[in-house]
């Protein structure tokens, strides 16, 4: 009996180490599931609200103004072409794509990176004819982004790309007055260029399955117990069986009586 109370208590235990990674895993994807419903909120209030001034999104210190993020900021200035950098795989059209960044000083004299679009690489993986932006001064309209961080990988990427929008290394290669709290994804220019790059798209507003993967960890975890609490019943039953304290159960029939009536019809078919 002692061994079979160890038994037991090992049994509860690796149940209640589950159930807490369980909890643990349940409350992470809560916690997704709510920052995804913040971001969504955010895309719906600020999307396609009215243009404001730079200085109303991004602060004098250069850092963005979280509430402000998506929303459209209106500029105007001209483009530093010269200073122009790619950033490398980016995903569009089912491919690997370059996206064009810009620096963009405006009449006050900040600078900030404008990502104009997008751009297919060719067969050797370079970036195809890349159209140029509007030459001197020119009214853009602008969605605001925060930066992002460095690859954790260390890749780096070949002269004249980035791989990836870190705004602090794009500063330390091409303008050091650059703004590296923030940078804009176009969606208007005046006067228009030429020829247009390719466009983003508006943000997903699906909430992707956080609730539901969080709602089946907690089953999970409840599905634990009542594994363990069916093994332990079992046990008790088959040990008063075997002690006589309880009379053995009838063993199983191996067919239905439905399967013994077919069995009857096939006998008097064959007569």
């Amino acid at each position: 009996m002692k061994q079979r109370l160890l038994r037991w208590t090992g049994y509860l235990a690796v149940a209640v180490v589950f159930a807490i990674a369980c909890a643990f895993l349940s409350n992470w994807q809560f916690h997704r599931n709510d920052q995804k419903a913040t971001e969504i909120s955010l895309v719906q209030r600020n999307y396609h609200a009215k243009p404001i001034p730079l200085d109303e999104a991004v602060k004098p210190d250069g850092t963005l103004d979280a509430s402000r993020e998506w929303h459209p900021v209106q500029l105007r200035g001209q483009y530093l072409a010269d200073q122009q950098v790619l950033a490398r795989n980016r995903p569009h059209g089912g491919t690997s794509a370059f996206e064009v960044l810009v620096p963009f000083r405006t009449t006050e004299g900040r600078v900030l990176l404008i990502d104009r679009g997008w751009v297919p690489p060719a067969e050797d993986s370079s970036p195809s004819a890349i159209a140029a932006p509007p030459s001197g001064e020119v009214t853009v309209v602008a969605r605001i982004q925060p930066g992002e961080p460095l690859p954790a990988s260390g890749r780096s990427a070949p002269q004249g790309q980035v791989p990836t929008i870190n705004l602090p290394l794009i500063a330390s290669q091409v303008n050091p007055d650059l703004i590296t709290g923030a940078y804009a994804l176009l969606a208007s220019e005046k006067p228009a260029p030429h020829a247009a790059l390719g466009g983003f798209d508006v943000p997903t507003e699906d909430p992707g399955p956080h609730l539901s993967y969080a709602i089946q960890w907690i089953l999970f975890a409840v599905m634990g117990f009542i594994f363990i609490f069916y093994v332990i019943r079992t046990e008790i039953i088959k040990s008063k069986e075997e002690s006589g304290e309880r009379a053995p159960r009838p063993p199983r029939r191996r067919r239905d009586r439905d399967a013994d009536i077919e069995d009857a019809l096939l006998e008097d078919a064959a007569r």
